[in-house]
């Protein structure tokens, strides 16, 4: 799913860059890059759920929320 967004993403901005984008396309971008973001917080978030400090006497401890 990301690498399709990624994509898509890519072509929009170099279309951009070469002959613009009509508000379609604009508004198209703009919810793509807002999907792509909470992908990347929801990885981000879930990868940080599963981490664990471990004290060097080898106790282990979950990160907690701040």
């Amino acid at each position: 799913m990301i690498d399709e967004l990624v994509k898509r993403i890519n072509e929009l901005a170099h279309k951009a860059k070469s002959e613009g984008l009509t508000e379609a396309e604009i508004a198209e971008r703009d919810a793509l890059r807002k999907q792509y973001i909470a992908a990347v917080k929801q990885n981000l978030t879930s990868q940080l759920d599963n981490t664990y400090i471990v004290s060097p006497d080898g106790k282990k401890q979950k990160l907690k929320h701040k």
